[in-house]
C-alpha cells in the first residue's frame, strides 16, 4: 500500500478545485503531482489520506511556508477550523479520497464556499465552485459514496 498523503483541512476542497495554477512553479508541480498523479489517477480514490494540525505535503514547497506555519497563519487556521467542521474532520483522522468526496458533497453544497472559504485568495477564480458544482451534478453511482452526513 503507498504511503499515505498528508492534508491540513482546507486541502480537501482546495483539491477538489485544483487546476494546475499555485503560488510558484514548484508549489504547482508539487500538487498537481498529489491531485492529479495521485487523487484523480486511476485507483486514485482509494488513496489514503491523514489529517494534520500544521504544513502538510501540499504546503511543501509553498513560498509562504515558514517551517510549520505560514506567513498567512491566522487565516490558515480561520480555514482550516472551517473546513475542519463542515467536513467533520480532526487531526489524526485518515480517509480516503473517495470518502473525502463524500463528506464534501455530503456536507458542502454550491454557494457555501463563500463562507466556508471567505479568505481565500482563490475563491473569486471561481475554480473551487465550479468544482463543487460538477461533484454534485456527478449522477451517483459516478459520484463518491459512503456520505457522511454533518452532525
Amino acid at each position: 500500500m503507498a504511503p499515505s498523503i498528508r492534508y491540513r483541512p482546507h486541502h480537501f476542497l482546495c483539491s477538489l478545485g485544483f487546476e494546475g495554477k499555485g503560488y510558484s512553479p514548484d508549489f504547482a508541480a508539487n500538487m498537481t503531482a498529489i491531485v492529479m498523479g495521485k487523487l484523480r489517477a486511476e485507483g486514485g480514490d482509494q488513496t489514503l489520506i491523514e489529517v494534520v494540525p500544521a504544513t502538510d505535503d501540499i504546503c511543501a514547497p509553498c513560498p509562504k511556508r515558514r517551517d510549520q506555519l505560514c506567513m498567512a497563519q491566522a487565516k490558515i487556521d480561520r480555514l482550516d477550523a472551517a473546513h475542519a467542521e463542515v467536513l467533520n474532520i480532526a487531526a489524526g483522522d485518515m480517509l480516503t479520497w473517495d470518502e473525502a468526496q463524500s463528506r464534501i458533497r455530503a456536507n458542502v453544497q454550491p454557494g457555501d464556499l463563500a463562507v466556508i472559504c471567505k479568505s481565500c485568495s482563490w475563491l473569486d477564480y471561481g475554480m473551487c465552485e465550479a468544482a463543487l458544482r460538477r461533484l454534485h451534478d456527478a449522477p451517483l453511482q459516478d459520484a463518491p459514496t459512503n456520505e457522511t452526513p454533518r452532525p
